[in-house]
């Protein structure tokens, strides 16, 4: 129940959050972070959270199958528009050189190809799991000897492991760009919101692989759900609180340190 109202209220959360960059779309400050790549990223976000709903109640044929693999697709398309947003900072800073071939690829043209290049890869990985491994209803009899339980059974815990590598893979590669990054002047600050999401989306999902490994039933559902609350969480509040803030709090700044970089 405490899991389930965190999911409602952090889903509530990240609407406000895309109602309020529509609402000031026109704003230089939304602008100047891929406009198109925000919204893609809060959309994703949205139903990241939405996701922790498949995971409780009666375990069901059509929850099996999509709970894993939904989530998993999602939450690539939210980090694959991280690292289309921080390359993209940085193929626009490096643009201004003289000479150079960058500026061919300045625009959301680029980005956009990006984050649909990484998501179709995943879905490619999760169409396979499902064709070769499809997750069913099963029922556990061992974890306790005076009830049985329906659980899901993921399939394949090997094609598990590869959607999650193949994710933990693209947050390394947005990890290392946003590092890059840091040397950008000072006005311009998202990189560093994304390398510290990237460490948060690290941290949570490095303790949750051996914890959920050693859980079962109801505790490995419940483990799973508060690592993809507190990863959606970290990445919703490190990339999208400093802009909110300055949106509601601190308008003033939108023309002094936004007018860097309008795409």
């Amino acid at each position: 129940m405490v899991l389930a109202t965190a999911a409602l209220l952090f889903s509530v959360c990240t609407g406000a959050v895309l109602w309020l960059f529509i609402k000031n779309r026109s704003s230089q400050i939304v602008k100047a972070n891929n406009r198109n790549l925000s919204y893609i990223l809060l959309v994703s976000l949205f139903l990241s959270f939405c996701c922790c709903f498949l995971f409780i109640g009666r375990p069901v044929p059509i929850t099996c199958i999509l709970r894993q693999t939904a989530f998993l697709f999602l939450y690539t398309v939210a980090i694959s528009s991280l690292l289309g947003k921080t390359l993209t900072v940085v193929i626009v800073f490096h643009a201004t050189k003289p000479g150079t071939r960058l500026r061919k690829f300045v625009g959301s043209r680029v980005s956009i190809s990006l984050v649909l290049l990484c998501s179709l890869g995943k879905l490619a990985i999760c169409s396979t799991w499902l064709i070769w491994a499809t997750p069913f209803v099963a029922l556990d009899t061992k974890t306790t000897q005076k009830t049985m339980t329906l659980w899901c059974n993921e399939g394949s815990i090997a094609a598990f492991y590869v959607a999650v590598a193949y994710t933990a893979a693209l947050a390394l590669l947005s990890f290392i760009v946003a590092f890059m990054a840091r040397k950008l002047p000072d006005r311009y600050n998202e990189a560093q919101h994304i390398t510290f999401s990237m460490l948060v989306f690290f941290s949570v999902w490095a303790s949750f692989i051996p914890t959920y490994l050693s859980t079962k039933g109801k505790y490995m559902v419940a483990v799973e759900i508060f690592a993809i609350l507190a990863s959606t969480a970290g990445l919703l509040s490190c990339v999208f609180v400093p802009k909110c803030y300055i949106i509601l709090l601190n308008p003033k700044q939108i023309t002094t340190k936004t007018n860097i970089l309008i795409l």
